[in-house]
């Protein structure tokens, strides 16, 4: 049995946002590792039988806006579900949380991470830009030259290496955690996850 919790995710969810900081706490209270994995929606939505937010069908879009209310509201997030910067590229965002993982470790990037969720779901700031990515640096007490490091060839062979790693799990959704080799998938299911690890 592995003690790591494989978790993977795309830093421009807003189910991930739901969900990151209730992760964190059962990690905590279960003493596990996580691997902080961000992977490429748009490499296995078309693997998967997904599609991006744009090609859904009106009615799924807008119940997707109905859910989110209703959980931000039950959770007591604050959330927008239409933020200001949405659609957003998740890519530089996921690659300087994977440079973040490697150079300061996985708290570090699960701080960040949450930074990132945040700042797109409850600040409205475009996680996509140099001037944010920098910010949430600095406010994560992190290294300036992270962002440059994000940019690097073998940051980009990690970031795909999570993502191939990811559907050879079978992953199509996120968020969605490996537990001893059980797949969780949203954040609704962290019931399951609590019971998972022993918690409950």
């Amino acid at each position: 049995m592995s003690r790591t919790v494989l978790y993977y995710f795309a830093p421009q969810s807003p189910w991930t946002y739901l969900g990151h900081a209730r992760f964190a706490d059962l990690l905590r209270a279960a003493r596990r590792e996580v691997a902080v994995l961000p992977v490429d929606y748009g490499r296995i939505f078309p693997l998967s039988g997904g599609l991006p937010l744009p090609k859904r069908a009106p009615q799924r879009q807008a119940y997707r806006l109905l859910e989110l209310r209703r959980f931000a509201e039950h959770l007591g997030l604050p959330l927008n579900p239409q933020p200001r910067h949405f659609p957003v590229d998740g890519n530089p965002s996921a690659r300087l949380i994977t440079a973040v993982a490697q150079h300061d470790g996985m708290a570090a990037a699960m701080q960040l991470a949450g930074a990132v969720l945040s700042a797109c779901w409850r600040e409205e700031r475009d996680i996509a830009s140099d001037g944010t990515l920098t910010e949430l640096l600095e406010e994560s007490d992190l290294p300036a030259e992270r962002l440059a490091r994000s940019r690097e060839t073998d940051i980009q062979a990690r970031y795909d290496a999570h993502t191939q790693a990811a559907i050879d799990a079978g992953v199509f959704g996120a968020p969605s955690w490996i537990i001893d080799g059980e797949l969780f998938w949203g954040q609704d299911r962290l019931d399951f996850i609590a019971r998972k690890l022993g918690l409950t």
